[in-house]
């Protein structure tokens, strides 16, 4: 059977410090002097060492920038400092482990000790800090003779370790604490409000974008409507195109024997005239009479809508009449049949 720490192991991780560590994550964030946010959202600092006065924020030396918060830094006769190195998981109960080492190491009792630490820099194993203690009762006779300040959090109170400015926790820096915090929520205020901003002109853009496509939905509807009225007119149109072909077609090949009759009168005048009419299609038999049948033939031969005009039998003359009878064939021209 697992032993009962594995079963909150997930490869070789454990998930019972996870909520600590996401903690902790957003702490380095927001709230540790070396964090981007607070390098530029801090307070300016003016620190007083007793003989000259400079400007730090978050820890850092500034120049030309208006002041808001004072700090006294402690000689070194009434500083107890010394470097530590701690495994980088204690950075996730940081406050409880330094709390610990003060309790072990501080020749103060516990009311009178004041502490503070800075994380100088971190490696792949280890977290390296400067650790301040003091003594809180030294601090204020010093305070009261030299500064003649008898208020505990009227001035924030530093120390120097090795180079590196340390902040002495429970004095005066709440008041910069608080700023902070203020500052930090009206940048966090803006950048919501700028979310949400973002966020409806966003939902504008999508409405408009909506009724647009709306808009373009109708359109399309509207074109297919007209597209599928345009497509019966065609069909319309293509259904009465094939109606006139055959009726053309129809007519060229059975024409009007009304219309040749009025031009073969038209032809004919009044020397000859017509015994037998007879249409098949393009094809026309006549028998008739005339003066001089011959003429009658070669009139119509020179007739353009005629294209061929025979005599399958001869000419025969009309005793006692002074007239001659004729058979023609007549075959229209293919373009008057069309």
């Amino acid at each position: 059977m697992l032993e009962t720490g594995q079963q909150w192991e997930l490869f070789g991780y454990d998930m019972r410090r996870l909520g600590k560590q996401w903690f902790a994550a957003w702490d380095g964030v927001l709230w540790a002097e070396q964090s981007p946010l607070r390098e530029r959202l801090d307070e300016v600092v003016r620190l007083d060492d007793g003989e000259n006065s400079q400007l730090y924020q978050s820890g850092k030396r500034v120049t030309g920038t208006e002041v808001t918060c004072e700090a006294v830094l402690l000689p070194d006769a009434l500083v107890l400092s010394r470097p530590l190195a701690l495994p980088l998981a204690a950075e996730d109960d940081l406050p409880a482990v330094l709390a610990i080492e003060v309790n072990a190491r501080s020749p103060f009792s516990p009311d009178d000790t004041a502490y503070g630490w800075r994380v100088l820099e971190r490696d792949d194993s280890r977290l390296h800090l400067a650790l301040v203690i003091v003594s809180r009762s030294a601090v204020m006779t010093y305070l009261v003779h030299e500064h003649d300040i008898h208020d505990s959090h009227a001035r924030e109170i530093w120390a120097d370790a090795s180079g590196n400015k340390v902040v002495i926790r429970g004095f005066g820096e709440n008041r910069r604490e608080e700023k902070y915090r203020k500052r930090l929520l009206r940048c966090a205020l803006v950048v919501l409000a700028s979310a949400v901003l973002i966020l409806v002109m966003a939902g504008f853009a999508a409405a408009a974008k909506r009724a647009e496509l709306a808009q373009v939905e109708n359109n399309a509807v509207t074109v297919q409507q007209q597209a599928a009225a345009a497509s019966r007119y065609r069909s319309a149109l293509a259904a009465g195109n094939d109606s006139i072909g055959a009726a053309n077609e129809i007519i060229a090949q059975f024409p009007s024997p009304h219309a040749e009759i009025a031009r073969l009168t038209r032809l004919l005048g009044d020397d000859a005239y017509i015994l037998q009419f007879t249409m098949n299609g393009t094809e026309i038999r006549l028998r008739g009479r005339a003066v001089d049948a011959s003429s009658v033939m070669q009139v119509l031969t020179n007739e353009p809508m005629y294209q061929q005009v025979t005599a399958p039998q001869a000419i025969v003359k009309v005793a006692n009449a002074g007239q001659e009878q004729f058979t023609l064939n007549i075959t229209l021209a293919r373009d008057e049949a069309q």
